[in-house]
């Protein structure tokens, strides 16, 4: 009897930790895919560690004839920078590696300003409103093409995946991604990878 007892007792705080596992569960998975549908960058973004991959002239896949509106109206198209080193930076207001990472892209296209590189930003699953704020706010000084839907990303999808933000690459002046960075770059390892287009010969960088 003590142990039949015992067990009634217990049966019942079982059963309610059980139900308020699942009712933990499903306010859990309904959060999930609300915040998910309202651009939660919790759900919308996956941190890289960082490591950068160069590849040989030779080895270059074309970057994807990409367009779109800027975040200041104006229509931009990668075509445009054909001719010039094009350092691409995927980024989201509400992204915090992109935030520290901001000051190292503006340093680094300052340096290169005469050397026939340009930089662009495309921001990707953000407000408008935000993501001109944040360019006001942190000094950018270099245009982003306004990629709401993300469909410039994925456009680049066998190189960046496209949840991976920040992401940074490199073209060389025939428009070929020449380097990636998956993750937030820092000064040293973005300086060296553009260094290291900017110095190629474009008669020796290979053929498409």
């Amino acid at each position: 009897m003590p142990c039949d007892r015992s067990g009634a007792r217990v049966r019942p705080v079982l059963l309610r930790a059980a139900a308020a596992i699942a009712a933990l569960a499903a306010l859990s998975g309904c959060a999930g895919g609300g915040a998910a549908e309202v651009g939660s960058s919790d759900n919308r973004y996956i941190a890289g560690d960082g490591s950068s991959t160069s590849y040989d002239p030779g080895d270059r896949k074309a970057a994807p004839e990409v367009s779109g509106d800027g975040l200041d109206g104006e229509a931009i198209s990668l075509a445009d920078y054909r001719g010039d080193v094009l350092v691409v930076n995927f980024w989201a207001s509400w992204c915090g590696p992109c935030r520290s990472e901001t000051p190292v892209l503006e340093e680094v296209h300052g340096e290169f300003a005469d050397d026939g590189v340009e930089f662009l930003g495309v921001n990707i699953k953000d407000d408008k409103t935000a993501a001109q704020a944040f360019e006001e706010s942190q000094g950018v000084s270099y245009p982003s093409i306004y990629d709401q839907p993300g469909e410039v990303v994925q456009e680049f999808r066998e190189t960046v995946p496209p949840q991976a933000i920040p992401s940074t690459l490199v073209l060389d002046r025939k428009g070929r991604i020449a380097a990636r960075v998956i993750g937030e770059t820092d000064y040293k390892q973005l300086k060296g990878l553009v260094e290291t287009v900017v110095a190629e010969d474009s008669g020796d960088a290979g053929t498409e």
